[in-house]
Formats: structure tokens, C-alpha cells, sequence
């Protein structure tokens, strides 16, 4: 049974330890963790869900936001704000007695400082590509065109010499076409988008990055670029190598070549603490955690996951899914995803395993229909309407789904707009994003809405035991001997 004593020794060490707002002693408070309570004693999904306390839940979220405040507002990847939120989830799966393990991953962070582009005298908008250099001070050069699109050494006229090469996006990769750029001799590139606004996050490949800079703008620019008599750009960029670790847990009992596992991230973005996105989706998980137990009555392992560096490309789940071992990866009988369960104009989605929206992500692999239905049947039985959110990759089950994995999961909405449809369905604005402050540092608890995340909270509960209690009849996935995996290899 879990020890408040200890868990409460073991986080004012942590907090001491950690940079940031001090109290009277020069030291940050101590983050308090809830009170402990006994795992449920019979496992069934109502049980479960009616077992998460939505003030427990918020009291994880409360640490999390104290965890931020103390740690220059943010709990990001390789930042002490992280590692302080890592030991407070992994602590109290420890002392819970689940099997926890905090394995490292590194990688190479891209940070962008000031960019000015201008064409002429007029200001452009721009975004540098990933990985691209910077340019160590103004650099101005007139811009030439390339007709073609820059795939061939060929495409390049004689005069791109000493200039900006302007290339339109497609057919081949940036790198490719900054590449030959350069051996053509331009001093930097122009990649002109196919949208006529919004700016989109391109990447160079990290092996293969130019030695002159490559930034994007909008097709709706492209004339003022290319017409202008020069351009200037001065941008700053930098790369850093981040070190961080994923939280995993385990239960104790159950059939361990048949695994459900379950996931949230655990960063936030660097601007903010990340409260929404993702600390509800954790909160959630790890009160769920800790009111199953770790020796639960149940037929199947229980795996969850609580992944670093999401806000990077998901480079946590994809770092523990890359590195499994074939027979590893078909013992995941599914995967759950949370991620933003409170937003604060939010609705109920859950991730459209049927692809019956036919939003443009395909169905999921076989069995993710049934985790949809499981989803669906527990918001039919409280009467709440409930739509379809579309297998983009934007989080964790990306590297799930890539490896043949059965997915579902909830989520309550991020940086779209809430339409009128939707607004007469679960209330809200309409016109306004699900989450205002998506991505900001006013993602703080006060940019929850407790009553969506405790509905999202009790969904995540109720699935969970639905699937730790079978991953056969009705409303289940394949089994072991006809799992389809694919090995998936870890995105740079």
C-alpha cells in the first residue's frame, strides 16, 4: 500500500533539488500528492471508472502545475521541470509496487531565435526549415527562380550564382533541393509552399543538411519574393543534443505475451507547463494506475506508458516502440492513447478506428474498430454525444498504429475550431478553438474544464478494465498467433 510519508519525503527532496520560486527557506514547496487509496477490489470497467475521483485527478494536475512553477514555468523535454514531473509520476508507481523503469532516449533539438526576412523593403513572412543553419548575421542576395523544381542538378540556371534560389515545394526532398542549391551556388533557398497562407513545420533530413539557410513562405508570397530586386534574411538557429527518459509500468500479474498498454505524454510544450497538454492525460492515467494496483485480479498485463519529447515528434513513443523486439510488439494486444482530456471548450472525441468519418487517415489496424465501440458504448450509456477524431499521427499511437498495433483513444480537442454542430452537442462557443490556450503558457490549470476531464477520465478507466479482463469476444482484437506486425524503424 502506498506510503504518503514517503512519497511526500521523496518530493520535497525533489523539489528542493529543482531550480526555480523559492518559500521562506529559499526552497520550492513540496508537491503534495494525494492521499493513498486502496486499489478497487474487483475489477470490472464501471467499477474502475466510478473508482477515479476527479479530485485526485486534479490533485496530480495541481503537482504538475506547482512542478511547473518552480521550474521557470515549463515541464518540456530535458528540462528540470521534466525530469521533476518523471520522478513524481514514476515515484508514485513505485511505491504503488508496479515494475517502473524510466529508459533514456536522446536526440537532437532544433531551436529557432529571430528570423527577419525581406523582400525589398517590405517584411515577408517566413519559417526556417528544421534543421537548417542560420545565417551568423544579415544576408542579402537577389533571388532567382528556379523553373523547375530544383530536383536536378540541372534545374539550376547560371545566375542562381551568389543568389537566393526560389524553388517550389514537391517531387523531391528540401534536402535534395537545397543541396543542389548550394553546389549550384546559391547563398541560401526560398522553398515557396503550395498554401496560399499558414506556414507549415518542414524539416531538412538531419544527415543530410546545406550549408547555406532554407526557409518556407506561403505560395500567396511567392511574387513578392521572386519579383523583389533582393533579399535579407537574418535568422538564428541552433541544435543541442536533449537526453530525457520515458516512464513505463507494469502490472504484476496477468498473461505477459498478452499486454494491454495505455499512454500519455508527459512534457509540455517549452512556452508553457503544459497543463491541459498533456497533464490531463497523465493525471488521468496514472490516478487510473494507481486505483487498478499493480497485482490486479485480471487474465491480462497492464502496461502504461507515460512518454517523453511528444512535443518533438513524438520521439519517446516512437524511440520505445522502434526499439522492441518483434515478439515484443505483437504481446500488445492495443494501445490507448490520452492526450488533452480537459480542454476548456472541449468535446468528447474518440480516435476513429472505423475510419466512419472517412477524414483522410484510413482505419486503424485490425481491432481498433472494437476499441472505438468500447469507447462509444460508455459515453451511449450516459446519454453523451461523441464524434470522431481522425488517425493523423499527432500523438503517441502514430508509432502504435505504424507497427500493426490496434489503437483507440479520447481526446477533447486542441487548436481547431469548435463548430456550430458541435457547440449544440456539448456546449462552448462556436468559432472559438477547443483550447485557446493550446500550446501557451496560459495552459495552466485554470485552462481545465473538470467536468469534460472527469468524463474522459472515468472513458479511459472504464476501457482499460473492459480489456484487462479480455481481448477476445465482441469487442475484441486479434489474438496472438494472427497479430499482423510490422517493424517500425525510428524517425530522425
Amino acid at each position: 500500500m502506498l506510503q504518503l510519508w514517503a512519497v511526500a519525503a521523496a518530493a520535497t527532496m525533489l523539489a528542493g533539488g529543482c531550480a526555480g520560486a523559492g518559500t521562506d527557506t529559499g526552497r520550492p514547496a513540496p508537491v503534495v500528492a494525494p492521499s493513498p487509496l486502496p486499489p478497487v477490489a474487483e475489477v470490472t470497467p464501471q467499477g474502475l471508472a466510478d473508482a477515479i475521483d476527479i479530485d485526485r485527478v486534479t490533485a496530480h494536475l495541481r503537482a504538475l502545475q506547482q512542478i511547473a512553477d518552480d521550474n521557470d514555468g515549463t515541464r518540456a523535454a530535458g528540462t528540470p521541470g521534466n525530469d521533476a514531473s518523471i520522478h513524481y509520476v514514476a515515484g508514485l508507481l513505485r511505491e504503488a509496487g508496479f515494475e517502473v523503469s524510466t529508459p533514456e532516449f536522446s536526440y537532437t533539438r532544433f531551436t529557432v531565435g529571430s528570423v527577419l526576412f525581406a523582400a525589398g523593403a517590405g517584411d515577408v513572412k517566413g519559417r526556417m526549415l528544421e534543421s537548417s543553419v542560420g545565417t551568423r548575421g544579415p544576408l542579402t542576395a537577389r533571388p532567382v527562380s528556379v523553373p523547375a523544381r530544383g530536383c536536378e542538378a540541372a534545374d539550376f540556371p547560371a545566375d542562381v550564382r551568389g543568389a537566393f534560389a526560389v524553388i517550389a515545394r514537391g517531387e523531391c526532398t528540401f534536402s535534395d533541393k537545397a543541396r543542389n542549391a548550394q553546389s549550384a551556388g546559391a547563398v541560401g533557398v526560398v522553398i515557396v509552399d503550395d498554401a496560399d497562407e499558414g506556414l507549415p513545420n518542414l524539416r531538412l533530413e538531419p544527415e543530410n543538411v546545406p550549408d547555406i539557410p532554407v526557409i518556407v513562405v506561403t505560395r500567396a508570397d511567392a511574387g513578392r519574393v521572386g519579383g523583389a530586386r533582393e533579399l535579407t534574411l537574418d535568422a538564428e538557429t541552433a541544435t543541442e543534443q536533449i537526453t530525457t527518459r520515458n516512464v513505463i509500468a507494469e502490472t504484476r500479474t496477468g498473461a505477459p505475451d498478452d499486454v494491454v498498454m495505455a499512454g500519455a505524454h508527459l512534457d509540455s510544450v517549452s512556452a508553457g507547463p503544459g497543463i491541459d497538454d498533456n497533464g490531463t492525460g497523465a493525471a488521468a492515467l496514472l490516478e487510473t494506475a494507481l486505483r487498478l494496483g499493480s497485482s490486479p485480479d485480471v487474465p491480462q498485463r497492464v502496461r502504461f506508458g507515460f512518454w517523453g519529447a511528444e512535443e518533438e515528434y513524438l520521439r519517446g513513443s516512437w524511440d520505445y516502440v522502434g526499439n522492441l523486439r518483434a515478439e515484443d510488439v505483437r504481446a500488445i494486444a492495443l494501445y490507448l492513447n490520452f492526450d488533452m482530456l480537459g480542454s476548456p471548450n472541449g468535446g468528447y472525441f474518440t480516435l476513429d478506428g472505423d475510419d466512419s468519418a472517412r477524414a483522410g487517415g484510413g482505419a486503424g489496424p485490425a481491432g481498433s474498430d472494437a476499441v472505438e465501440r468500447v469507447f462509444r458504448r460508455f459515453f451511449a450509456e450516459r446519454g453523451i454525444p461523441v464524434a470522431d477524431t481522425d488517425l493523423d499521427g499527432r500523438s503517441d499511437y502514430a508509432p502504435f498504429l505504424a507497427a500493426g498495433v490496434p489503437v483507440g483513444g479520447l481526446f477533447s480537442g486542441a487548436d481547431g475550431e469548435k463548430s456550430e454542430e458541435q457547440a449544440r452537442m456539448w456546449g462552448g462557443k462556436a468559432g472559438v478553438r477547443f483550447d485557446p490556450n493550446y500550446h501557451r503558457d496560459s495552459d495552466t490549470i485554470d485552462n481545465v474544464d473538470f467536468d469534460i476531464l472527469a468524463v474522459n477520465s472515468a472513458a479511459a478507466a472504464y476501457a482499460l478494465a473492459t480489456y484487462a479482463l479480455s481481448t477476445t469476444g465482441p469487442d475484441g482484437v486479434p489474438p496472438v498467433a494472427a497479430r499482423e506486425r510490422t517493424e517500425v524503424e525510428i524517425p530522425e
